[in-house]
């Protein structure tokens, strides 16, 4: 975690960011966004279920919004309207899946298909692909520094000369995408994505942004709230990303990544009758280092230590893979087969290639970037607590050698903002909890929801949990806030059938 003093530095220039007044908004910053022409979707956007349908629409803005008339793009939107009558209907919900990153073209369908009734008859639900992602102006960083080489080289440096080769590594990354991106580089940011949400609003005649953002989501609102506070309208915030640089972030992740691998060799060792990988954490430990090592020495149909870090950083993340996690290890210590732990295509193709260079694109744009020499402390530190950590998340390392520096880091949450409602799992891995309650300070009034007794990432309308989804939707349905901070029990570790 970051130390305190520095905790504390952070927290001085994060009050010092909510003081400072924004740049005002200028009235005819740009024409006024067209009415949108909703029609058919892409493949790629799943069918509700009949009656209800999906809809897709393109809105042209500008590449750089302080220069209007200068080159626009295009950005992919997705709507499914509102279930109930005209009376319940509360407007429209933008929604967004995290990332940097992430496609949320499909998201209005995929989400919307998990939220409480009430929420579904209230909102239209409208899904877009931010700037760089998907169908809005896709990023690519071509090869990526050799990202997508199979296998990869191991991702964890371990001497002097691995050190130099990481930082190279991180070079040619960030040469790639300059070379990729172009001029385009410095707009595809989370500032320049909250003035596309803003026009997002207009195009739809609404006079408010409701919005419901999960993991990067949460940045993106918080943002948001902070460009255009008398804008701002429900806002739930799941899976809260801290208000630190991106790279603090990736560093606080890393260090709960530890934690939450070590809760998994217990689980394991726990249900050591079914997996088999030993009958205490450090055996299972063992276990799973004999893996790895041998994947480093021989990779198995272009499987190797990066590979098996990915698989391990997807499966930490969410409870309900652990299992699979467990049997691929007892696969391949059985019987020599990466299957059981390659958790899908998750890293193959061209999504991903999208994927992987609109979140380094956008967390670089964001804010300041740590020196070379910061990341191999950082690392070595990292590698003091546990010798063989998973570094799969340090993507805002690329930073150090990124072009185009912005000149400050993205201003989030406002004090002219409305209360949003902030929920967390309390020991998600991927965005720590510590990171909702500093943004709590910086959206005043705002709630904390929080699911104790819980372990993934993700909360709202995807654990599945009654308390969670009654609170969040009455809110969006009601617009209250509820009076303080709530707590839900949480399911706890999963259980092996």
């Amino acid at each position: 975690m970051i130390p305190p003093a520095r905790r504390t530095a952070h927290l001085c220039a994060l009050a010092a960011l909510v003081l400072t007044p924004l740049p005002a908004v200028p009235a005819q910053a740009a024409a006024p966004p067209a009415a949108l022409r909703f029609g058919a979707c892409p493949d790629s956007v799943p069918a509700p279920p009949a009656p209800e349908h999906v809809e897709c629409a393109r809105l042209s803005v500008p590449l750089d919004w302080d220069r209007p008339q200068g080159q626009h793009i295009e950005l992919s939107l997705s709507r499914v309207r509102a279930s109930g009558t005209p009376a319940e209907r509360r407007g429209a919900l933008l929604v967004n899946p995290g990332g940097p990153g992430g496609s949320g073209l499909p998201y209005a369908v995929t989400k919307r298909a998990k939220l409480p009734a009430g929420v579904r008859r209230s909102y239209d639900v409208i899904g877009f692909d931010p700037r760089g992602v998907g169908r809005s102006a896709p990023a690519d960083c071509g090869t990526m520094g050799g990202l997508f080489a199979a296998p990869g080289a191991d991702p964890v440096p371990v001497a002097p000369a691995t050190e130099r080769t990481y930082l190279t590594s991180l070079r040619n990354m960030a040469d790639d995408c300059a070379a990729g991106a172009k001029h385009a580089l410095p707009y595809l940011s989370t500032e320049q994505t909250v003035r596309d949400m803003d026009a997002i609003r207009v195009a739809l005649g609404e006079r408010k942004t409701n919005f419901l953002g999960v993991s990067y989501g949460t940045y993106l609102g918080a943002a948001y709230a902070a460009r255009f506070p008398h804008r701002t309208g429900r806002m739930v915030l799941d899976s809260v990303v801290g208000p630190w640089d991106w790279y603090d972030f990736d560093v606080v992740q890393s260090r709960a990544l530890l934690r939450q691998r070590d809760r998994f060799f217990a689980w394991a060792a726990d249900h050591h009758e079914h997996f088999r990988l030993g009958g205490d954490a450090h055996r299972t430990r063992r276990a799973y280092l004999r893996v790895r090592e041998e994947l480093a020495a021989r990779p198995v149909n272009g499987f190797g230590p990066a590979e098996f870090d990915r698989a391990v950083y997807r499966a930490l993340g969410r409870t309900e893979r652990w299992s699979g996690l467990a049997d691929g290890l007892r696969a391949y210590l059985d019987d020599g087969v990466v299957d059981g732990l390659r958790p899908d295509s998750a890293f193959d193709g061209p999504d991903s290639r999208n994927y992987e260079a609109a979140n380094r694109i956008v967390k670089c744009a964001d804010g300041p970037a740590p020196a070379p020499r910061r990341i191999i402390a950082d690392l070595r530190h990292t590698r003091s607590l546990d010798p063989q950590p998973v570094l799969t998340g340090m993507e805002a390392s690329t930073c150090a050698y990124w072009q185009h520096h912005p000149a400050r880091r993205t201003p989030l949450g406002s004090r002219d903002a409305p209360p949003a409602l902030l929920v967390a799992s309390a020991h998600d891995p991927v965005t720590p909890i510590e990171g909702a309650h500093q943004l709590q300070r910086l959206l005043p009034g705002s709630r904390l929801l929080t699911l104790d007794n819980d372990f993934s990432h993700g909360v709202f309308a995807s654990r599945g949990n009654a308390c969670v989804d009654h609170a969040a939707a009455a809110y969006l349905v009601g617009g209250r806030t509820p009076e303080a901070d709530v707590r839900c029990e949480g399911p706890g570790l999963p259980a092996v059938s």
